[in-house]
């Protein structure tokens, strides 16, 4: 990692440290702090990614993952990764509408893909890609009947479409859905990497027979094999450009192990509403399927790798 990217690292886990409330912010109107969304603006989180011409940072995918992967850490509810993909939709369709309001954070979009749409309950303007291109939608053109997510700090929700729109440009949707399992990898990553640091400080404190449970030689080697799980998805995220379907399959796999055991190791605390060992389990198995199962994104690959 290069510095610039260790100090975004770096100041982005030191503003969610002090600030983040996970808890409050997914029982807000919102479902996310608004305050830290736009601390979270102030330090351009939305526009890294997209090119300075069209008021984001021109930076790369790269730093945008290293937010995500932070946040992923601390399940911090927010518009960040809907923004991602809605940019995507629009920098692949050869259109900077819209982009330097998303940059900023001034505008909230919701692109509507897939089974669910993210941002969809808070979004400025909705994103409907049809057969012939990529349409902006007005929120009074579109019906939003929220889902009931096993995650509770991720909102979801169906949208009907009800006007036309306007036409943007035709964008190249595998595009962005590399995108999205590109981020997702990070988000995943970072989620797993957090869980494992909570079940080994939690091994050294629990006592059973009279010593820390983590000096057990038994679970030594369930953590050891959790943090080469944890060391490979990191590793995985960060090359996630190369082959976005690998790094997604392999970091939403190793999440849902890491948080699984981490359920295990907790014993029963970790399925009480107060310990947050349940909310990483959940969010675990929401990214697996968020855009798709990982085995059709294994089909997808093998796919592409037949051609």
């Amino acid at each position: 990692m290069l510095d610039e990217q260790e100090a975004l690292r770096n100041t982005v886990r030191t503003l969610l440290t002090r600030e983040g409330d996970t808890r409050s912010a997914m029982a807000t109107s919102a479902g996310y702090d608004e305050k830290l969304w736009a601390r979270l603006c102030d330090l351009g989180a939305p526009g890294l990614h997209i090119p300075a011409e069209h008021g984001g940072a021109g930076a790369s995918l790269q730093e945008t993952r290293i937010v995500l992967a932070e946040l992923g850490r601390f399940l911090t509810p927010g518009p960040l990764l809907g923004s991602v993909l809605a940019s995507a939709a629009l920098l692949s369709a050869g259109t900077g509408e819209l982009l330097a309001g998303i940059a900023d954070g001034s505008v909230i979009p919701s692109l509507v893909w897939g089974p669910y749409a993210l941002n969809a309950q808070v979004a400025d303007v909705f994103l409907v890609p049809r057969e012939d291109g990529l349409y902006a939608v007005s929120p009074g053109e579109v019906s939003v009947t929220p889902c009931e997510a096993m995650d509770p700090t991720r909102r979801l929700a169906t949208v009907s479409v009800t006007g036309s729109g306007e036409f943007l440009g035709v964008p190249d949707m595998d595009r962005v859905r590399d995108v999205a399992c590109a981020a997702l990898a990070a988000e995943s990553a970072g989620a797993a990497a957090r869980c494992l640091e909570l079940t080994v400080a939690y091994a050294k404190q629990r006592t059973q027979f009279g010593r820390p449970i983590g000096s057990f030689q038994a679970l030594k080697h369930r953590m050891a094999d959790l943090h080469v799980l944890v060391e490979t998805a990191e590793s995985a995220s960060m090359a996630a450009d190369e082959d976005p379907a690998t790094a997604f399959v392999w970091c939403a796999e190793a999440f849902t192990q890491v948080a699984g055991e981490m359920i295990q190791l907790h014993g029963g605390i970790a399925i009480t509403w107060e310990h947050d060992a349940h909310l990483y389990f959940k969010r675990a198995h929401g990214n697996a399927h968020l855009f798709g199962a990982p085995r059709e994104h294994v089909a997808r690959l093998a796919a592409q790798l037949g051609k």
